[in-house]
């Protein structure tokens, strides 16, 4: 069983685009090494390993771009891999995107608290396959509410993203949305999310992407205005082209209770 923190005990937070184990280091590999997203080869397990001893030292994981279990994988859920190497209880995913059977793609969350309740939505946008995946721990007005998104790459396909997941946590005064925004913190469409949630824009800006020489500040943990938290921080996620990006919370002792 999870330990509860007490009365102002921090929460570790890690957002985190695998890539589906595979390893970028330059532009050049995407088209060099484009055979590693569909093909179950680059040594993916041992790139996951790296990124268990990572995420393990964290109370809640979002992770996007981890295969549920495709060729690409061996047939591996990379969420519950990482969960196990990584010594989380709880555990879930929200597939997303298929290619047939050679590779798929999901959100995931790794958590150390036992959630009271997972709830999968699927995005709106021009192309299908992108969602927001829900968590909620405590109960009440007290309790933290934990989204893991991937949005999408235009921005008329994210403004509508995002006016959803604003729709969904409007009502939550202690929530944390994070993920693969693909756009920075300071877009209209992110305005938007601003003014209909009690989400705030991230202090400073972090830059993720590419991993190799990064130069946008694209990855993002937006917290509520009644939660606070010490600076945001990126590391490597193994050989991912996204750095993961972390941060400390301060959160009421009722928040993880259920």
């Amino acid at each position: 069983m999870a330990s509860t923190p007490a009365e102002g005990q921090r929460l570790k937070l890690l957002s985190a685009n695998i890539q589906a184990g595979s390893s970028t280091r330059r532009y050049s590999d995407y088209a060099t090494r484009s055979w590693s997203h569909v093909l179950p080869a680059g040594n993916k397990r041992a790139m996951l390993d790296t990124i268990a001893q990572l995420a393990g030292g964290y109370d809640i994981v979002g992770l996007q771009e981890s295969d549920p279990g495709s060729w690409r994988s061996g047939f591996t859920n990379q969420t519950h891999y990482l969960a196990e190497r990584g010594g989380f209880d709880y555990w879930t995913h929200q597939p997303n995107r298929r290619m047939g059977g050679v590779a798929s793609s999901a959100n995931g969350l790794l958590s150390k608290f036992e959630p009271l309740e997972v709830i999968d939505h699927p995005l709106p946008g021009r192309i299908g396959g992108r969602g927001v995946l829900m968590a909620r721990f405590g109960d009440g007005d007290a309790g933290l509410t934990i989204a893991v998104a991937h949005l999408s790459l235009g921005a008329q396909s994210r403004l509508s993203q995002l006016s959803f997941i604003a729709e969904l946590l409007a009502d939550h005064p202690h929530a944390v949305l994070m993920g693969d925004f693909n756009c920075t913190a300071d877009r209209p469409e992110m305005a938007m999310l601003y003014r209909q949630t009690r989400l705030q824009p991230p202090s400073c800006a972090v830059h993720t992407f590419p991993s190799w020489k990064p130069q946008r500040a694209i990855d993002h943990i937006l917290i509520s205005d009644a939660l606070s938290c010490q600076t945001l921080k990126a590391f490597p996620a193994a050989f991912s082209d996204h750095l993961a990006l972390s941060v400390e919370l301060q959160v009421p002792a009722a928040a993880l209770l259920r």
